[in-house]
């Protein structure tokens, strides 16, 4: 009974982590209003070592449309500076000696449809993850069911597994069409 309940848990952790790796992929999508997540996964060479640039700096917003990165050594304000250049994000860096200013522009229809299809393919990976686990957790109660584990506490582990994939997909659903949201409102 312990390893049925066990192995259910297993799953839901996987289905759990796939939701949270969606959420923090989507915090850092552009959507027309400055956000300082957006630079959470942007690396710059520190010493030798890819860093995050809220490692070496600090970010902030102070409106909706500008973003202040303040480094914590002046030499990084070139790096930084290069490193948004070469990220492609659809805005342009200025260096004023002590800061990187980024101004937000607002998004154009276009751009807001392709972050709706970049969302829909980040979701498209969870619900890949959350399968995967659901199948795993499965297996392991097979494996469970040939070591001794009855028939029927395995059909009973298995509508279980089922029922946290519904869940997990359901608040797939849910998170992408709040940010499909938050992408269209101009």
């Amino acid at each position: 009974m312990d390893d049925l309940k066990e192995i259910v848990a297993l799953a839901a952790q996987g289905m759990e982590e796939a939701i949270e790796h969606l959420e923090k992929e989507l915090a850092s999508f552009r959507v027309g209003k400055a956000n300082p997540k957006a630079f959470d996964n942007l690396l710059v060479d520190y010493y030798g070592s890819q860093t995050p640039i809220p490692q070496v700096s600090s970010v902030t917003a102070p409106d909706a449309r500008t973003i202040y990165i303040q480094p914590w050594e002046k030499s990084m304000l070139h790096i930084i500076e290069k490193a948004i250049i070469d990220a492609n994000m659809g805005v342009t860096p200025q260096n004023n000696g002590e800061h990187v200013i980024i101004n937000v522009p607002p998004l154009t229809e276009e751009r807001r449809k392709d972050l709706v299809k970049q969302a829909r393919n980040e979701g498209e990976h969870a619900k890949i993850s959350i399968r995967n686990s659901r199948r795993d957790g499965i297996e392991m109660l097979k494996a469970a069911q040939k070591n001794g584990l009855s028939e029927d506490l395995e059909k009973d582990g298995e509508d279980s597994i089922q029922e946290e994939t519904d869940k997990a997909n359901k608040k797939v659903e849910d998170i992408l069409a709040a940010k499909e949201i938050e992408i269209l409102t101009v």
